[in-house]
């Protein structure tokens, strides 16, 4: 099985490349779904976190006030780091046990989308990564567009991720969505058409296919060696 990695910064259209390969047939394991599920009231996740960072973060509902606790962690260092290292055991399971379902189900190509990659050390598991880059005064002005925000907390948001000219260096595929959505389209076709090029052996026997393959063969061994064993 191929496990693509994707990932990009807030605002840089990695979200639209994701949707893309969702409608191309493409299976997606989204580490933000994965994570909104980690913070569902009464989880181990979000017991932690509210024993970190207090009831204030929570809505009237009692399931965590996301915006509001992604206002707290922005403005602080300390405080981002101590939530990844909270959520990030959490997510890891969830997104390993996402993508041995696309195993069971015998998908043989899949793409985790994940916004911290390299930062969470999934980079190892993926092959090939899918950079999505824009410059960062494309990334400021549309996070300000979209999100409605002050330039002061459209740059605290941006430096408090990995930059993506850091990201992009560590690429396999690089996609420039500082065009429009017609480049990004373009771009996009010839990633599909590179990413459903027919599997390395090692990603075959990676898959569902090749690991019954393999436990064909030790079976049809094991038969033919009572056989031998009989007729001698």
């Amino acid at each position: 099985m191929r496990i693509v990695g994707l990932t990009g910064g807030i605002a840089s259209g990695k979200s639209t490349v994701s949707n893309l390969f969702k409608a191309s047939g493409i299976p997606v394991v989204d580490a933000d779904v994965v994570a909104r599920n980690v913070l569902k009231k009464g989880s181990g996740g979000w017991k932690r976190v509210v024993a970190a960072f207090g009831e204030e973060i929570l809505l009237p509902s009692r399931e965590v006030d996301r915006p509001k606790l992604g206002q707290m962690v922005f403005s602080s260092d300390s405080k981002r780091q101590l939530l990844n290292k909270l959520m990030a055991p959490y997510i890891s399971s969830g997104i390993s046990w996402e993508i041995l379902k696309q195993w069971a189900n015998g998908a043989k190509v899949i793409v985790v989308d994940i916004p911290l990659l390299f930062e969470v050390k999934m980079d190892k598991w993926t092959k090939p990564i899918v950079v999505v880059w824009v410059s960062q005064e494309t990334q400021l002005k549309r996070l300000m567009e979209r999100d409605g925000l002050s330039e002061e907390d459209a740059r605290n948001r941006v430096m408090a991720q990995m930059p993506l000219d850091s990201k992009r260096s560590k690429a396999d595929i690089v996609i420039d969505n500082n065009g429009g959505i017609d480049e990004l389209h373009q771009q996009f076709d010839k990633v599909l058409f590179e990413i459903r090029r027919p599997l390395t052996w090692f990603e075959f026997w990676r898959s569902r296919q090749g690991a019954f393959s393999v436990l064909g063969s030790v079976i049809l061994g094991v038969i033919a060696s009572k056989q031998l064993k009989i007729g001698s």
